[in-house]
């Protein structure tokens, strides 16, 4: 990357940080989310981080999605930063989909036409069990990385783009296996690519991977 290249996307960076707003709103179980929203436009997209991140670990992937003309918003989930909610000493069972729901319902009453989730790791199985328990239309596409729902995915109300790398694993089993399965029972319309190499949802954006990952999102949430 020339200099100059390097100064643009510094400038970029610091114009989206300062244009950044902090908010809350509430879960419908008596959480408070804290999120930082970015960018203008009725067309939004959630962004549900993993177990080892946070909203601002979105940061890069918020500039790209705003470049592209969304408005993006960032959630901590219930035990993270200022959030909070019941259940959230257990990240194994917490109801994390009531989290991505609000965060869709705070877009939606802000003006957004149509609300998309992008989610990584157990956030990707929050944006799933979000879809299939949201109302039809309420939630337009979902995009998994390195996670497929909880719930049986024949469930689903968006549509899907699953994206893993194919030697993914939790340290005892890959995780593909039990992505494809999910996916196959996921209705249309769907996608699922399959990545070299073995990064795990949003460290992807930490690999040789990430331009692709990140092309892949754009083209999937901006296509008609």
């Amino acid at each position: 990357m020339s200099a100059l290249r390097i100064l643009h996307f510094a400038l970029a960076l610091t114009i989206v940080a300062l244009a950044r707003q902090t908010v809350s709103f509430a879960t419908d179980d008596g959480g408070q989310v804290c999120a930082d929203l970015y960018g203008q436009g009725s067309n939004a997209v959630v962004l549900a981080h993993g177990g080892r991140f946070n909203k601002e670990s979105w940061r890069d992937q918020a500039l790209s999605l705003t470049s592209a003309g969304f408005r993006v918003l960032a959630i901590d989930f219930r035990g993270y930063g200022c959030s909070e909610g019941p259940g959230q000493e257990n990240l194994d069972n917490a109801p994390f989909e009531k989290d991505v729901l609000a965060a869709v319902r705070y877009l939606k009453a802000h003006g957004a036409k149509t609300v998309s989730v992008v989610g990584g790791s157990f956030g990707g199985a929050a944006a799933g069990d979000a879809s299939i328990k949201s109302a039809p239309g309420e939630i337009d596409r979902i995009v998994l990385l390195g996670a497929a729902p909880n719930l049986p995915a024949d469930g689903l109300k968006s549509r899907a783009l699953f994206i893993v790398a194919r030697e993914d694993s939790d340290g005892s089993s890959l995780r593909l296996p039990g992505i494809r399965a999910q996916y196959e029972k996921a209705p249309q319309p769907k996608q699922l690519i399959v990545l070299d190499g073995s990064a795990h949802a949003q460290f992807l954006f930490q690999s040789d991977q990430s331009a692709r990952v990140m092309q892949e999102i754009v083209r999937f949430l901006s296509a008609p």
